[in-house]
Parts: C-alpha cells; sequence; structure tokens
C-alpha cells in the first residue's frame, strides 16, 4: 500500500505544501454528475500519473456502463485502476467502488485495502507528485478535495460545490463558516474545479464561497 505523508510539522501553509506539486498528471471526466431529483448521479473522475491509475468517487450513474464505457474509450480497464479517492461517504460517490479490483481506498481518515485498515489523516497525504489529498469539511465534516497538478491546471476535485453555482448555502453543510473557509482555500490553489454533480468550472469572482 503505497501512501506518502507530507510533513506538516512546521506549520506551513497551504500554498507552500502545495508549491512543489508536479504538473505531469492527466485528468478525465468520466461521468458528469448531476442532481435533478429524484434523478442524481455523482461526478467519477479519472487521474492518471506515474503509474497511478486514480477513480474519484465512483457512485450512482444510470447505468454502470455509463462509467465503464468511457474508461474502455480511454484504454482503461477496471483492473488497470490502482486506487480509489472518495470525496465523502455518500452513496452517491461511493456505491459502485465494487467495480474495481482490491486496490487501497482513501478516504478523509483512512486507507483501506481489503481487510487492511491503515487510519491516517487525508491532508497533504501525496498519493504522487502530482496528486494529494486535502481535508476539506464542509458539504460533510468527512470531505476529502484531491488536488491535481496537470500540464495546463491545477485542478481539485472537491464536493465543496454541488456546481460551479454552488449552491452558496449547502443543505447538508452542518456549518457554514467552515464551508466557506475550504472553499477559500481551494479557490487559492486550483485554477479547474471538478464539483461533484456538474461540469468543470475556472473560480470566478461570483463563484460561491
Amino acid at each position: 500500500m503505497r501512501v506518502a505523508l507530507l510533513r506538516e510539522d512546521r506549520g506551513r501553509p497551504t500554498v507552500a505544501l502545495m508549491a512543489d506539486l508536479a504538473r505531469t498528471a492527466r485528468v478525465d471526466v468520466l461521468v458528469e454528475g448531476y442532481a435533478r431529483l429524484p434523478n442524481v448521479a455523482g461526478t467519477v473522475t479519472l487521474v492518471r500519473d506515474a503509474g497511478r491509475v486514480v477513480v474519484v468517487d465512483p457512485g450512482m450513474v444510470a447505468d454502470r456502463d455509463l462509467l465503464l464505457r468511457p474508461l474502455r474509450d480511454l484504454g482503461v480497464a477496471p483492473g488497470d485502476v490502482t486506487d480509489v479517492v472518495v470525496s465523502h461517504h455518500h452513496l452517491d460517490h461511493t456505491v459502485n467502488i465494487a467495480l474495481f479490483p482490491v486496490v487501497p481506498v482513501h478516504d478523509f481518515q483512512s486507507v483501506i485495502e481489503g481487510d487492511v485498515f491503515i487510519r491516517r489523516p487525508a491532508d497533504g497525504v501525496e498519493l504522487t507528485p502530482s496528486v494529494r489529498l486535502l481535508a476539506t469539511p464542509g458539504h460533510t465534516p468527512q470531505d476529502v478535495t484531491t488536488l491535481v497538478g496537470t500540464p495546463d491546471d491545477v485542478v481539485a476535485l472537491t464536493h465543496l460545490w454541488w456546481t460551479g453555482e454552488g449552491p452558496a448555502d449547502d443543505p447538508y453543510a452542518p456549518d457554514r463558516e467552515q464551508l466557506r473557509q475550504q472553499r477559500e482555500r481551494v479557490l487559492g490553489l486550483a485554477t479547474l474545479v471538478v464539483p461533484g454533480h456538474g461540469a468543470p468550472f475556472r473560480p470566478q469572482a461570483s463563484t460561491p464561497r
């Protein structure tokens, strides 16, 4: 199980911690999520870097082939996946984890592989030189943002926003001020945001904080 922890004992701010983020990863959105009750699908994203093949939030889709077909189109088989990351533990973002082999599954407090449970905080975990995890409690207390350096962007895969429009006041967020703080944190790092239930967007002055 390959997990590297960044040193944070010097009290360095997030921007300093991310200053050495490499820019070699590729990001492909496999499923663009939506929330049009009663129909819900979570955004599912593929990240590839340094030999790692990471699926982020393999959750609800109308048909599993909607997730597997774009993988095939990219030349990736389920057995090629090396890691899964879950942004939080709502079923619409986790229900299809078992489509993939027994690989490390990363969340806010642990990494699980088969029947092996290793407790570790997510903040600062380095999956590859271009892929970092951030603990970003907001939508839920267990939220994780996956920060990815690509040649063109620093991409945040996150549920701090459902879509580019917010909502400004997340009905699930237990602490509105904490949500605002974590949104500001991510907006200080990312040039492109892939939200939990919508199209990728570039942060603007109008982006909800």
